[in-house]
Formats: structure tokens, sequence, C-alpha cells
């Protein structure tokens, strides 16, 4: 009767496990869209045997848990290269803005206003009794200064709109680490009962590489499986249960920054003093964004200062030593610029000359009507060799400088497609080992299904012979 029993229940037991299998397939179907979702299995062992003599009877199986299929180093390779993906994507798309200020094709770019400019004076040298000519070199001029200010208004704009960007990522990490703070509990007051958190663990996953494409970070997993992270050097975001936020506030001009835009603190403790740490983010979406807006854009801005400083400087110095059509001694065609840092947003025509284009200056000495020796002298800057300590004339300058940006903007783009195609092949190698195919889910359930109409088989087949033993009459 005993070894009745004990066959009711590898029956029963047997039923329980492919009833828990079967619950995992109908998990795992739920979830094959899910992000970062890892097939999961019932883990089964095969129970104690019974000594009944010389012989051992089998007791079936148990379902000793249920596991994900993962593989840690897969994850550990896509968080790396989400990271590097992040740098890029977002570096991208900012020089893809810098390129657009300077596309000459669709737009009359400063190029084309400097090349006016200066044959607006070679019209007046032909002609340096022409009041006419003298209102066009006065409205090139203008249109000339406010090219500058263009370039410089819409790469300060560009900044401005990286400055929303960083605050909108660095909101997005507070929010991630405040998740995984959270997650760290569960899944240690999960598991310290000995159970599985494979879901939690999934979304934990999820939810690193998503802050490792957003910034740089190092994280270790402990004994009770919680995980500690790291941004920078040494900001800790998360530690087991509790996280820090990041701060993302404007900041005085320092060294490779202009003055207003962000930064980004760190507060070790609620009453700590808040340290500035955008120097130590150097990848991920953050990095990208804040080495393009210091670095790349600033240097840029610096370029178009140092252009328009030059130029204005050289254009007065010429015209200043000549005489108006008043013969009085000229003036500063532009209005002196007393550094070049901001000349080219601060690039205007001189306001009497703006005002009266007869103090224009052509010729190089007084009462001297068709005198254009100093509209010739300015008219040849042009080609004069008056920037990079006289290594490049204006125009070289400044093409150099497009040709920078567009030769960047290429190389990242090329870089970011290469990105995506590592980052897309990593992608499919986790989903052949912990993603979930419907066609092996509909296998493995018409096979539990199976299971569990042949131990209930069984069952009704042990209960019939207890019946038997039961009716049995004795003789």
């Amino acid at each position: 009767m005993s070894r009745i029993w004990s066959m009711m229940d590898v029956g029963k037991r047997s039923m329980m496990n492919s009833q828990t299998a079967l619950q995992t397939v109908s998990h795992n179907i739920a979830n094959k869209d899910t992000e970062g979702y890892s097939r999961q299995r019932v883990d089964l062992q095969t129970a104690v045997p019974t000594g009944m003599g010389k012989r051992r009877v089998g007791n079936g199986a148990w379902a000793t848990g249920v596991s994900r299929t993962n593989n840690p180093f897969i994850e550990k390779q896509l968080e790396n290269e989400g990271n590097e993906l992040g740098t890029k994507q977002a570096t991208a798309e900012a020089m893809v803005r810098v390129e657009q200020v300077y596309n000459e094709q669709q737009n009359k770019g400063l190029n084309k206003f400097i090349g006016e400019f200066f044959n607006s004076f070679r019209e007046l040298s032909n002609s340096p009794e022409s009041v006419a000519i003298r209102s066009m070199v006065k409205e090139s001029g203008e249109f000339l200064a406010k090219d500058f200010k263009r370039v410089n208004s819409q790469l300060t704009k560009i900044q401005e709109e990286i400055d929303f960007q960083v605050g909108v990522h660095v909101q997005e990490i507070n929010e991630i680490t405040a998740e995984i703070a959270e997650l760290n509990e569960k899944i240690q007051n999960v598991e310290m009962h000995a159970r599985e958190a494979n879901d939690e663990r999934d979304r934990r996953d999820v939810l690193i590489k998503k802050l490792g494409s957003t910034i740089n970070i190092n994280y270790a997993e402990g004994d009770s499986g919680e995980v500690t992270i790291t941004a920078g050097n040494n900001a800790i975001l998360v530690s087991g249960g509790s996280k820090r936020d990041l701060i993302a506030s404007r900041a005085p001009e320092r060294a490779g920054k202009r003055e207003g835009n962000v930064d980004v603190y760190y507060k070790s403790t609620d009453r700590g003093t808040p340290l500035n740490m955008t120097r130590q983010i150097k990848d991920g979406k953050l990095g990208g964004l804040l080495e393009t807006r210091d670095n790349y854009i600033n240097g840029v801005l610096d370029q178009m200062d140092e252009l328009a400083f030059n130029l204005s400087n050289q254009v007065n110095r010429a015209h200043t030593q000549g005489f108006d059509s008043y013969s009085r001694k000229g003036e500063a065609f532009f209005s002196p610029l007393a550094q070049k840092a901001g000349a080219s947003a601060m690039l205007e025509i001189n306001e009497n000359i703006r005002l009266d284009s007869g103090k224009i200056v052509a010729g190089a000495a007084p009462n001297a009507p068709g005198d254009n020796r100093i509209a010739n002298i300015i008219s040849t800057m042009q080609y004069d060799q008056h920037m990079n300590n006289g290594q490049h004339t204006f125009d070289d300058f400044y093409n150099n400088v497009v040709g920078s940006v567009g030769v960047k903007t290429a190389r990242i783009n090329s870089e970011l497609a290469s990105q995506k195609d590592i980052v897309d092949q990593l992608g499919k190698i986790r989903e052949s080992i912990s993603g979930v195919s419907l066609d092996e889910e509909t296998a493995k359930m018409i096979e539990y299904q199976k299971s569990y109409d042949a131990s209930a088989r069984l069952i009704r087949t042990v209960d019939e012979m207890m019946d038997t033993v039961l009716n049995l009459k004795p003789m």
C-alpha cells in the first residue's frame, strides 16, 4: 500500500512540475517583445530514491527553481558598446547642427559675404568718387557683420540646446538610479529566501545598459545580489538600496567652458558641498554632448572670433590711414574691438559711417577725388596672409574651419554607423542566447501538456489499482 501512495505522490509532483513549466512557457511568450527579457526554464532535479531491500526505487523529480538563460559576458559587452554608441550618437547629432551653420550650398554663407565686402572696395577703387558705391560698401560691411553675428548666434544656440539636453539626461540618470536602487532591495529580499529574482534582474540589466549609454559608469555586484554603480571617477550613484542624484546647473566661465553653460555636480551627502564632475564625464550621450559643446563648438567660436578680430583690425588700420570724401582723416570702418573673445558677436560698422557713407575712405590724400589707394589696399587684403601668424588668408582660414567641420561630421557619422553594426550584432547574439522563440516555446508547451496528461493518467491508473486492492474479498 505504501508503494501505491508513493506512486500517487510521484504523479502529483510530476503534474505540478508540468504545470510550473507550462506557466513559465506562458510567461516567456507574454514577454517575447519585452526589452531585455531573458528566456526562463524550470530546473528539475531527481528526487531522492527510496531503498527497498536491495533495490532503490525512484521518486520522480522536484522543481528546484526557475532560472533565466543569460550570458553575463554578453550583457557586459552590450553595456560597453552601448556606452560608445551613446557617445557617437550625441556627437553626431550635435555636429549635424554645426555643419548646417556652415552650409554654403543651401545658404549664402559667411565666405560669400567676405568676398562681397572686399569686392565692394574693388568697385570703390574703380570709382572712388561714386556715392552709390560707397553706399554699397557700407551695406556689404553691414551684411558681413550681421553674418558674423548669425554664425556666433547659431553656434551659441546649439550650445544652449546642448545645455537643455544635458539637463534632460541628468534627470533621466536620476530616475534610472532611483529604480535600480529599488530593484536592488527587491532582488535582495527575494533571493535571501532562496527564490529567483529573474524578472527584477532582467529589468536591472536593461537600466544599467541605459545608464551606461548616457554616462560612463563602473558597476559591480555584491554577494547579496545588489549592484554598486559609480559614475566618472568616484561619484557613487547607487549603493544597495540608496542612491545619490546628479545636479545640472549653470556655472561661471572656466577654461574650456563659456559663461552660463551647464555643469554637472554631485553631492556625496545631503549636506555636502556639490562637486563639479563635468570633466569626469568622458563617454555616453552626456560625455559626447559636453565634449562637443566645450571643446569643439568653443573651438569653432574662438576661430570665428579670431577671424572677425583680425579682419576688422586690418581694415581699420588701413581705413584710418586715408581720407574720406570730405577730405577728413578716416575713422575706423568697424567699431574697434578690445579683445578677440566675443569679436564675432560684437562686430559692427562704425556708427558714424553707418549714418554717413561719405565717411568711407577711398584715397590716401586729402582733396584728391580720384585717389583710390586705400580702397585698393583694403580690396587686396582678401588675398593677403593675415591669419595664423601670416600663414593663411581670410578665405583660407574660413575654408579650413568649414572643411574641418565637414570632415569631423563625416567621420563621426561613419563611426556611428560602424558602432551601430557592432551593437546590432551583439544584440543578435544576445537574442540567440536569451531571446524567446515562439516555435521553441510552442514545442515546449506541447511537450509539457503531454507530460501533464501522462502524469494525470498515472494517478488515474494508481487510483484504479488502489480501488482493485480495496475491493478484494477474502477467500
